[in-house]
């Protein structure tokens, strides 16, 4: 969103305080980020899509967890923890596959894809052992937008357990998906029918690309909340949508604006030239704009009149991060292989601007020089609410050096 410039000054200080450098470098940190964040949160790992057929599976990495996602027979999607409940190696070993169970390759324990136990070695000579209770542990999965959201929170029960059994063991439940996801998409975005008018869940993901950062993921977050950074690194994005030169494009709430295309660009494409048609649904005032949201603690939607642009972060350590980003288009778009290149090298460019940017940050987070952090100005205001989240999420105070109690 865009705000106007300010007329007159701000009553009071104009600068802001952000995290000392150490909340962008510390282990223990990034480990309470880990815990508290996002192995409580809901987590989007892949494109529905991508499990076409029943046994196709994939591995993700939520938090400290690696989790098996896969399509059942009888179940749908389903997600478990990839821990073998024997002696606890990882059941699947690759990033992707399709198979018809899921088995262990230590001891040939074997999983049916809805979970349970169906075959081990001398399994028959052990006729108490529970094949519900012994199945693998069932992480909470849900659909929306067209992708595959995860929350380990509450992961603890086994494919008979269920919720009932989380909460024998004391599991902590899963945050209400409407009350966190969806009502940050319409804080963010106005209303989340704003948004279902791109219609994600039919679009098909015409190009993804993988980058691996070096940068905390706070840095990357922070990064694309603000423009005050987009005159000096983004020519190309400036080009297609000038107001971003004047630095004060913002995601602050309650001020939901669409950034508009430059008097004589044609779509959202590297040299502004024509993309291809636009998403049927959009609402009027949604043509030739350029709308972008947070959704905590991974995700970043960027919609334009003709795609959509879906980012998902993962959290390596305290200084790697890998994003994923998908181009998301009209379904005869990629069947019909019209040209989707302009399109995709625009916001590539952007991302490579941008990751480049927190890299070069990074290393700075460690000088004595930032130990009591640094400053927000006015156009970065609203990137103090995030610090705040931030900060309330692992139980520590904000404010320069806060990170250090």
């Amino acid at each position: 969103m865009i705000i106007e410039q300010l007329d007159t000054p701000l009553t009071g200080t104009s600068l802001k305080p952000t995290p000392s450098g150490s909340a962008y470098t510390e282990a223990e940190i990034f480990r309470r980020e880990q815990a508290e964040i996002f192995e409580k949160m809901w987590n989007a790992v892949l494109r529905v899509e991508s499990l076409a057929s029943p046994g196709q599976w994939r591995t993700v990495t939520v938090g400290r967890e690696e989790i098996i996602v896969v399509r059942t027979r009888k179940a749908g999607i389903k997600a478990y923890l990839n821990v073998c409940r024997h002696r606890g190696m990882r059941v699947c070993t690759t990033a992707e596959g399709r198979s018809k169970t899921l088995q262990c390759g230590y001891h040939a324990w074997t999983y049916a894809l809805e979970g349970e136990l169906v075959a081990a070695p001398n399994l028959t000579s052990m006729p108490d052992v529970d094949r519900g209770e012994y199945g693998l542990k069932t992480v909470h999965v849900r659909e929306w937008l067209g992708y595959v959201w995860v929350c380990v929170a509450g992961s603890a029960g086994s494919t008979q357990a269920g919720a009932a059994g989380d909460a024998a063991k004391g599991a902590s439940a899963p945050p209400s998906f409407e009350e966190t996801v969806m009502t940050e998409v319409s804080t963010r975005f106005g209303e989340v029918q704003s948004l279902e008018n791109y219609g994600l869940e039919g679009l098909r993901v015409g190009e993804t690309r993988r980058y691996e950062v070096a940068a905390n993921w706070k840095l990357i977050i922070e990064n694309f909340m603000e423009c005050y950074h987009c005159a000096t690194i983004h020519p190309e994005l400036t080009e297609v949508i000038p107001e971003f030169a004047e630095g004060w494009a913002s995601q602050a709430k309650d001020e939901i604006h669409g950034a508009s295309f430059g008097a004589q660009v044609e779509s959202f494409t590297v040299d502004g030239s024509a993309g291809v048609a636009a998403l049927p649904a959009i609402a009027p005032e949604q043509d030739r704009k350029y709308y972008a949201i947070t959704v905590r603690p991974q995700v970043f939607i960027n919609t334009v009149p003709d795609h959509v642009i879906f980012h998902r972060m993962y959290p390596v350590s305290a200084s790697k991060t890998i994003v994923e980003c998908d181009w998301l288009f009209m379904p005869e778009v990629i069947e019909q292989r019209l040209d989707i290149s302009r399109s995709v090298e625009l916001f590539h460019r952007v991302n490579l601007q941008d990751f480049e940017a927190c890299e070069q940050t990074q290393p700075n987070m460690s000088s004595r020089a930032y130990d009591d952090g640094g400053a927000l100005v006015p156009s970065e205001h609203h990137i103090a609410e995030f610090h705040q989240w931030w900060a309330e999420q692992i139980g520590t105070q904000f404010g320069p050096s806060a990170a250090r109690r």
